[in-house]
């Protein structure tokens, strides 16, 4: 199955590191991110896994639920969940689902047979509180992830579901957003009483409208 932006992200029920869960009833009505890596004990992995354990504060104030997937079994996760914690320096309290008949990584087409045929390529979606993919990204193995980049997107993504603004970009929280195309700048003058500044008739900017 090949999602696509906006699609309805498919249910399942998996084993876990913290037990078994329904993917839907885990989310509730946060927001998501799932994201796969090729193999326990592998190194990239490893920097991942804790960098999403160090951030839980940062997607628990986005209200934002995280988890992992691998094709690896339940076992090596709670072993490699013990070297995670203690080389990185962080508690993985995040469900890492134990995939080994692959029905997760079918779903949400993590494994690529060009790179190989066997294990998940380094994927992430991440997906909106109405179970719809909201951005997906896949990196070859041999890089690891930037979650602040992560963050920043559920920034963006969080913000423009509210408002009829875009973000530009290198966009970060605080900066000037863009008002869409849609609002016209007339319309745009009384929506957003910070005030805006019209570059072109199409390229107008507005201080971010959710901030004091």
């Amino acid at each position: 199955m090949s999602l696509r932006l906006g699609d309805t992200v498919p249910d399942f029920n998996a084993i876990t590191t913290e037990g078994e869960i329904n993917f839907y009833e885990y989310l509730g009505n946060s927001w998501g991110v799932l994201f796969s890596h090729p193999a326990d004990y592998t190194p990239v992995c490893t920097t991942e896994l804790g960098r999403t354990a160090l951030l839980k504060h940062e997607f628990e104030k986005r209200n934002v639920k995280v988890l992992a997937v691998s094709v690896d079994p339940l076992e090596k996760h709670l072993g490699w969940r013990n070297d995670i914690n203690e080389t990185q320096h962080c508690s993985v309290d995040f469900p890492i689902i134990a995939d080994e008949d692959k029905k997760v990584a079918g779903l949400y087409d993590m494994i690529h047979p060009n790179a190989s045929e066997t294990f998940t390529v380094r994927s992430l979606f991440i997906i909106g509180p109405d179970k719809k993919l909201k951005l997906f990204i896949t990196y070859p193995a041999s890089t690891g992830r930037n979650f602040n980049e992560v963050l920043r997107v559920i920034d963006s993504l969080q913000l423009t579901s509210n408002y009829s603004v875009a973000t530009p970009a290198d966009w970060k929280q605080g900066e000037d957003v863009i008002v869409t195309t849609a609002v016209s700048t007339e319309d745009a003058v009384k929506r957003f009483p910070k005030g805006v500044n019209v570059v072109k008739p199409y390229l107008r900017y507005t201080p971010q409208p959710n901030l004091e």
